[in-house]
């Protein structure tokens, strides 16, 4: 697997003439890019990818893992600072153009970069290159053996809601709601949780992004839950929104507006889209409802080794979408001193169209 990632990497080298390719870690994703072409799982590595060798410099900490992981690259035992070993790694590269994470290395290691190259004789250093989204672009496009992997995430995350749902009732705090969620992870196979997770009960729920409280849910509101699962490296994203009690009107209107919106991008969606015409698919719906100034952000986001990824959906992206795309659809409508309600579900792009790969049971309110 690694071994024709590292090869589409380098055919991506070629067709930006570059020769090179050096991950800084641990700065920002660099790790998670790290790993998609190494292999390797550990917190404190460097990948130099170049037309014919694959070197992941590591510390004392991680030879042996490393040397178990990393089986397409050759491990190099670096001891000491990066002005210490990296010119040893680039040896052969004078003069060529070696490309940099521009969006995933910080400015001190930056400075640490080229104190390193500036080390070696001027006729032997390279030249830097930043780049952004050298990697991400091939992350984009999940291959088989990833959309496995995200799905296996996100049935422990449709089991982990749907568990807790049926159990939560007035008195649990919103930090008990997450807490039941993240302990239903751990104990049916999942790493833990892939980010934070989001409960908002009443009004707390018109932040879409809110974190729990103390707060004791009450009967007659509205809950958002926002949860994700990490599960050998691979993530889910999931969110419900449910009601304690009997939904009063005004949830039901809001959350059928979000319902129908949800759904209209998911039946339209389709490859050769852009983003932001994805996004408008629901915004139009929610729009014309009368809460367009109510749904102020993105309709979703790509994922699979990160929670948010490649492609963007929202107004402003001109992300095309293709096959073997995996992202979520998860239209709002925020309310100040009422709520909110939010439905997400991850799809994925196949034969020109989405498959939902989410299946947590939602509200059905026109029943309720």
């Amino acid at each position: 697997m690694t071994k024709q990632r590292i090869q589409r990497l380098r055919e991506k080298l070629d067709e930006h003439k570059l020769d090179a390719l050096f991950i800084v870690s641990p700065e920002t994703a660099s790790p998670v890019n790290r790993r998609y072409l190494s292999g390797f799982t550990g917190t404190s590595a460097y990948l130099l990818v170049t037309r014919d060798d694959a070197v992941l410099a590591t510390d004392f900490r991680y030879w042996e893992q490393a040397a178990q992981q990393a089986v397409e690259c050759r491990v190099y035992k670096a001891v000491g600072g990066m002005e210490k070993w990296l010119p040893d790694v680039l040896q052969g590269l004078g003069g060529k153009r070696v490309a940099f994470e521009a969006a995933h290395i910080s400015y001190q290691g930056h400075r640490t970069l080229r104190k390193a190259i500036q080390n070696l004789p001027e006729a032997e250093r390279p030249k830097l290159v930043a780049t952004t989204n050298m990697v991400e672009g091939l992350r984009v496009v999940k291959q088989p053996e990833e959309l496995a992997a995200i799905q296996a995430a996100i049935d422990i995350g449709d089991a982990a809601f749907q568990d807790v749902a049926e159990r939560v009732e007035p008195g649990w705090t919103e930090k008990q709601v997450a807490w039941e969620i993240e302990k239903y992870i751990r104990e049916h196979g999942g790493d833990g949780i892939s980010f934070p997770t989001i409960v908002g009960g009443g009004p707390w729920g018109a932040m879409a992004h809110c974190f729990p409280r103390d707060y004791a849910l009450k009967k007659g509101e509205g809950i958002i839950i926002d949860m994700g699962v990490t599960l050998d490296g691979y993530v889910s994203d999931l969110t419900r929104t449910i009601f304690l009690g009997e939904p009063d009107d005004q949830f039901k209107k809001v959350y059928d507006i979000v319902l129908a919106a949800q759904q209209t991008a998911t039946a339209l969606v389709e490859e050769g889209m852009t983003g932001e015409q994805a996004h408008m698919l629901a915004h139009t719906v929610i729009g014309e409802a009368g809460y367009g100034e109510n749904f102020g952000h993105g309709l979703g986001h790509g994922l699979g080794l990160q929670v948010h990824e490649l492609p963007r959906i929202a107004k402003t992206s001109k992300d095309k979408l293709t096959d073997g795309m995996v992202f979520t659809i998860e239209p709002g409508i925020y309310l100040t001193d009422w709520g909110g309600v939010r439905i997400e579900d991850v799809v994925v792009m196949e034969n020109g169209k989405a498959r939902v790969l989410s299946h947590a049971p939602k509200l059905s309110t026109a029943a309720a």
